[in-house]
């Protein structure tokens, strides 16, 4: 019987090798939940771009939209476990996992690479407040009217989370349907506060209409130095529209490897770093599996207390 087992053993592990040594034997599929041209839908396709040559296959976009990634995430743990589907998870994926709007957990999913790590802004029209301590001040007694994009996402989260942490007015919240939308209402005056990314209101940034005012990152970002983050207030709250990318938990480790060093060659490429430069990002926001496994570990336990304390899980 102890021969026997030991023979199962060795002939599944000259299988794994093979299928390793095989791979990719067809098409990749990245499993995305954004339409055509949003952040994440972009920043997949550019992943993609120099990944096709590293792994020498064509890689598709799969688009699954509706339920906040949830038909995404769901769809995705239809797939064989054999690194020939990829999911791009968000951190708006940990709100969806957070409130049980899927069938996918952390455990069903491992870490292959990071692509991008854009922290949240809170941008106001220029010239209304002379600092970010005017700004925070300004929220002590009356509450300022926050634009955000959808409800029970990192948006919401991250301007309740500021002022709940900084002891402020709990915020009056507007959604919009986008950022496009959100930052020209912030222009117009239809809020006071807009909760955006960069890239977002690049437009009217370099117009000089709006001023990001208080970044939600522990250090400042290098496209917006001058401008103060919310632990140099006093305040924990970070935030951040983080994009990354994963595979089944039981990909055989050999295939996660030799993707996660293609999308690792590819995103470090000029191509690639161009684009995060376009966006106001720079090469941190590239990270390997170790990091982003420990990124996603803790922006799902932090987004898991910031809806329950916020009363969207009871």
């Amino acid at each position: 019987m102890k021969k026997l087992l030991l023979t199962a053993a060795a002939v599944a592990t000259v299988c794994t090798a093979a299928a390793a040594e095989d791979f990719p034997a067809r098409t990749i599929e990245v499993v995305t939940h954004a339409g055509n041209g949003g952040g994440t839908d972009v920043t997949t396709r550019m992943m993609m771009i120099r990944a096709r040559r590293e792994l020498d296959t064509d890689m598709v976009v799969v688009n699954r939209r509706g339920g906040g990634g949830a038909v995404a995430m769901d769809y995705y743990l239809e797939q064989e476990a054999d690194g020939h589907s990829i999911l791009t998870f968000t951190i708006g994926h940990s709100a969806t996992v957070a409130l049980g709007n899927t069938e996918m957990t952390l455990d069903d999913i491992r870490p292959i690479a990071r692509g991008t790590d854009d922290p949240q802004i809170l941008m106001t029209r220029c010239g209304i407040y002379d600092s970010a301590e005017a700004f925070v001040d300004a929220q002590r007694e009356e509450p300022l009217t926050y634009g955000t994009t959808h409800l029970g996402g990192i948006d919401d989260v991250s301007a309740f989370m500021f002022a709940r942490r900084g002891e402020l007015a709990t915020p009056n919240i507007v959604p919009f349907e986008g950022g496009g939308e959100l930052a020209t209402q912030l222009v117009a005056g239809a809020v006071d506060v807009a909760v955006l990314n960069l890239a977002e209101a690049g437009s009217q940034i370099e117009a000089g209409d709006i001023c990001p005012i208080v970044v939600l990152a522990p250090e400042r970002m290098s496209a917006l130095a001058d401008v103060s983050t919310a632990e140099e207030l006093g305040i924990d709250a970070n935030f951040s529209t983080v994009r990354g990318f994963v595979v089944h938990a039981d990909t055989p480790d050999e295939v996660a490897a030799r993707l996660e060093e293609a999308l690792l060659n590819a995103m470090n490429h000029t191509v690639y770093q161009g684009f995060l430069t376009s966006v106001g990002l720079d090469p941190t926001s590239v990270a390997g599996a170790d990091v982003w496994g420990n990124q996603l570990t803790s922006m799902q336990a932090d987004m898991d207390a910031a809806l329950r304390e916020l009363g969207f899980i009871e």
